[in-house]
């Protein structure tokens, strides 16, 4: 069955002065403040589009490379997934890097890399972004 979540957002003034606050409502979870400078400069406090995406994209990486390591036999102890969104200025966001470290018993080096290879381009946040560059480093973690 399809889900649909929802946000919303309300902008006050021009763009590289005004300022907003974008709100979580489908889950409640808070409202966070956005701005030009936050997305083109330095946060000071408050978060950007690109940072919303990334935290998209770390989240549901995670749960697609959770469920092909499970589907394969391998389900992992634990996953630590990063993205870096770069946004440039006049052109929109370029790139996205996936960074991904992952305590996954039973698992050889090759297997690991090579799923979460198909992890990211099965994730649905992937998909989403498929006009943008995603690149991936992953490092399979040994006790």
């Amino acid at each position: 069955m399809a889900t649909k979540r929802h946000a919303h957002t309300v902008w006050e003034g021009n763009l590289t002065e005004g300022k907003g606050t974008v709100s979580l409502d489908y889950s409640g979870l808070g409202s966070y403040e956005v701005s030009w400078p936050a997305r083109s400069e330095e946060a000071t406090g408050r978060t950007s589009p690109e940072e919303l995406i990334a935290a998209a994209h770390s989240s549901c990486y995670c749960m697609a490379f959770s469920g092909a390591l499970a589907k394969g036999g391998t389900p992992p102890t634990r996953l630590t997934a990063k993205a870096e969104v770069t946004f440039v200025p006049g052109t929109g966001i370029t790139t996205v890097h996936l960074t991904v470290e992952g305590e996954v018993p039973g698992i050889d080096e090759g297997t690991f890399l090579k799923t979460a290879e198909e992890a990211k381009a099965n994730c649905p946040v992937s998909k989403a972004l498929a006009g943008t560059e995603i690149t991936l480093t992953a490092s399979l973690v040994t006790s």
